[in-house]
């Protein structure tokens, strides 16, 4: 009599496949409008990318003959109070925010949320309670408010640790070419992006803690590491993904806000922020008011403020809707 051996073949995990995210594309496409936003914000962000490209000046030139003039064939969006050319200075303050929203993005939300919130979730216990009232207390302050505090606080230390660096290494334009800026505006937001992020993926992680094809593959032996981040983690991919697009348009509009009141990225470094706040600060003076003579100075850097944060907001309601089982 010959033995036959069975072997049962069991689910170790349940990552969306390629299929369902074409699925998921097609779906999206379907909206028209957050199809287009999403569009758009493609554009905004490679005219920040290739800025050093597409500039027709050099952001910093000044021509005191071509003060506050109006568009023209030279000047695209005409020109400021110091003659610099505004189109020029919106593509690279793009550049400026794509920067700041995408490298706080990724080291707050996604590698420091989600690492915590797969940790938390999924150890549960004294870990999972220290994690969350270390979050909560950050929480509980308002949040512009303290990234102000933090910007306000940390750019003395950091810009003197810099100069430091380069008077001991020889290496100079660390503070000149807006790196310190862009750590300090970065360290100043992880407050805004790792705590919502951390919370979203500890409440998936602890339903998906006890799953069966979880607790087949602790039988089996299978590593912590690889549990969390190769048969969890896929699984809290959806609501992650909505999660971004709706936080990113709030790290933009903070950097701008940051910027505005002179706490973001210096000159000569442009920012968007930093052109509002230029124009806004002269409105009140006894000469004539740059918003009625000029208002292209400011329409420029709102339009693609208000494009950037408007935008993200319509992609995440349809990802959101996209995603959701229960909206289809």
């Amino acid at each position: 009599m010959t033995e036959q051996n069975t072997t049962i073949s069991m689910p170790l995990e349940s990552a969306p496949h390629r299929g369902h995210w074409r699925s998921i594309w097609r779906r999206f496409k379907k909206r028209r409008l957050a199809f287009t936003s999403l569009m758009i914000i493609t554009l905004i962000y490679l005219l920040g990318i290739f800025a050093p490209v597409i500039q027709t000046h050099d952001y910093q030139e000044t021509n005191l003959r071509k003060t506050q003039q109006g568009p023209s064939s030279e000047n695209w969006f005409g020109t400021d109070r110091a003659g610099r050319d505004i189109y020029s200075r919106v593509v690279w303050g793009i550049q400026t925010t794509v920067i700041i929203t995408i490298g706080t993005y990724i080291t707050g939300g996604l590698i420091l949320g989600i690492s915590i919130g797969l940790v938390a979730g999924y150890f549960r216990g004294w870990i999972d309670a220290v994690i969350m009232r270390l979050g909560e207390v950050v929480s509980s302050f308002p949040d512009i408010l303290l990234i102000l505090l933090l910007a306000v606080t940390l750019r003395p230390a950091v810009v003197d640790f810099a100069r430091s660096v380069e008077d001991s290494t020889g290496i100079s334009g660390l503070v000149s070419s807006g790196i310190v800026d862009y750590l300090v505006i970065g360290i100043a937001l992880l407050p805004l992006s790792w705590f919502g992020m951390m919370r979203l993926v500890r409440g998936q992680v602890l339903v998906l803690r006890d799953a069966e094809y979880v607790q087949a593959a602790r039988a089996m032996g299978t590593s912590t590491p690889r549990i969390l981040f190769r048969h969890i983690l896929p699984n809290v991919i959806s609501p992650v993904i909505v999660s971004v697009s709706f936080g990113l348009g709030g790290i933009a509009l903070a950097e701008v806000i940051l910027s505005f009141f002179g706490l973001g990225v210096q000159p000569p470094r442009p920012s968007l922020g930093v052109m509002i706040g230029d124009v806004t600060a002269r409105t009140g003076s006894g000469s004539v008011s740059v918003l009625r003579d000029h208002p292209e100075q400011l329409l420029a850097p709102i339009i693609v403020v208000w494009l950037m944060v408007f935008g993200w907001n319509i992609i995440g309601d349809a990802l959101n809707d996209v995603l959701n089982p229960r909206a289809r």
